[in-house]
């Protein structure tokens, strides 16, 4: 079942009757008659394969599957709000209330394709049917949510603001179905962002772990950098991202460390300079390939070498598979973490080169949202994480 399945009217009213624990004063609150309420629950509970409430005697008590959908619709409605608080236009005084699920699923299908055609192709609709979708919610937003550029269309700031209300409100219902029916733990899909260090060792030992009783969970794991991945991590795109922390991380982000990285220096198993006591001085006659200007991995090697002229670097690449693939081949050195040639060092393709780095040090862990509130599933792979975050830890000296 999708999230937009589920009339978001209808949805609203679940938080309302908890409250009340009558359907009559639900329904004044929701601006629903009791009749539409009455056969909206009994449609919803129909589509989710359970009880939401119990009728007893002294009015409507939640089950656990209410409470659960409950809660978790209500952090949805409260993103929509959210968006329609910082829109500043003049309109609706809660625009967020009037967008049905068919508007939602449509715009999510434009925002995602940028454009109509696309929207269509991808979603099943008609283009006549997403174009009024778009223009509906502009109506309803009192704002301009998409424009064309050239050939094309893009979304305008608030388009982007409501994009992102959207799909963040959309995970949130899908979570609360599945914990409604009782399967939270399996099924669904937890998007990973991977950057260049976990996909060595680290996710792929807890992936190893998780996925024997995930139950016909998909894992899609996106690769990417941290700049690559913090907006589809805001925009619920992804829904947590894996490798390098930062010191001064933007607002909106939450992040759990889970070990320290110490960078080191690799070359070919028959550079002249294997096996040899080198200090900066010969390290800085070298010729490198290291990350682009601007990365945290680019700046540990500035760092390196502060005071002196830097080394030459004929090739710049962010990609740790061309770059062993030069190791290999060449006698350039880089700096990389451990864990990222761990292979072939084992294999002993790779070496290390000169002393010990201490001044390379960096935090590796988990990236979130802030308010995030993972599922079941989600829980237990972060779990699994901190665990292979100990397991694959490289020894000091290999």
């Amino acid at each position: 079942m999708k999230p937009f399945d589920l009339n978001l009217r209808h949805l609203r009213a679940i938080g309302h009757i908890v409250a009340e624990r009558s359907l009559n004063r639900a329904a004044e609150v929701a601006g629903l008659s009791q009749p539409a309420l009455t056969q909206g629950l009994s449609k919803m509970e129909r589509q989710l394969g359970t009880r939401l409430f119990e009728r007893q005697p002294d009015g409507m008590a939640a089950t656990a599957a209410g409470l659960a959908l409950a809660e978790r619709t209500e952090r949805a409605f409260a993103l929509l709000a959210g968006v329609g608080r910082r829109s500043g236009k003049r309109g609706f005084a809660r625009p967020d209330a009037l967008m049905t699920a068919t508007q939602a699923e449509a715009f999510l299908h434009f925002a995602d394709a940028g454009g109509f055609a696309g929207a269509a192709a991808s979603s099943g609709l008609s283009q006549p049917a997403i174009h009024r979708a778009v223009r509906e919610l502009e109506q309803i937003w009192a704002t301009p949510l998409a424009e064309r550029r050239g050939r094309g269309m893009v979304l305008t700031p608030a388009g982007r603001a409501l994009a992102r209300g959207v799909r963040l409100a959309a995970g949130e219902i899908a979570a609360g179905i599945a914990e409604a029916r009782g399967d939270a733990a399996e099924g669904g899909r937890i998007a990973v962002g991977a950057m260049p260090l976990s996909r060595a060792l680290l996710l792929p030992h807890a992936l190893a772990i998780f996925l024997p009783d995930a139950r016909g969970t998909l894992i899609d794991v996106v690769e990417g950098s941290w700049r690559e991945l913090i907006d589809p991590l805001l925009d619920g795109v992804i829904d947590l991202m894996i490798g390098a922390l930062r010191s001064d991380p933007p607002p909106g982000i939450d992040q759990l460390p889970l070990f320290t990285d110490r960078l080191a220096i690799f070359a070919r198993a028959g550079h002249p300079l294997a096996g040899q006591a080198v200090d900066l001085e010969r390290l800085a006659a070298q010729n490198w390939v290291v990350g682009p200007i601007g990365t945290p991995l680019r700046s540990h090697w500035e760092t390196l070498f502060a005071g002196r002229p830097l080394p030459n670097v004929p090739v710049e690449c962010g990609s740790v598979m061309v770059i062993r693939g030069l190791l290999a081949t060449s006698d350039l050195l880089t700096l990389l973490s451990p864990d990222q040639v761990a292979l072939e060092v084992d294999a002993g393709l790779l070496v290390r080169i000169g002393p010990e780095l201490t001044d390379t040090v960096r935090m590796i862990g988990i990236t979130t949202r802030t308010g995030w509130r993972p599922t079941a599933g989600q829980a237990r792979l972060i779990a699994l994480l901190e665990r292979a975050s100990q397991e694959t830890r490289l020894q000091e000296n290999r």
